[in-house]
């Protein structure tokens, strides 16, 4: 009989740091994601910022977090 194959669990709240921007992606450092936002309140695109797809998830994620704590617009204020 054929062992089942266990899922490798990741770590959800792990710390990630953006090498080429030097500084840890957490909502509390909403002046430093602030950069990641343009003009209207959207998120930069990879392309964009240069940051490897896992970094642009905790980017995003991180970046709505801090929105929601009121850290961060939504959108630019008239």
């Amino acid at each position: 009989m054929a062992k089942k194959q266990q899922k490798r669990k990741t770590n959800v709240n792990a710390k990630v740091r953006l090498g080429a921007y030097n500084f840890e992606v957490s909502f509390k450092n909403y002046e430093d994601l602030a950069r990641f936002l343009n003009d209207r309140g959207r998120i930069y695109p990879r392309k964009r910022t240069g940051v490897t797809a896992r970094e642009q998830r905790f980017l995003s994620q991180e970046i709505k977090r801090a929105r929601h704590l009121g850290l961060l617009p939504y959108k630019p204020s008239m």
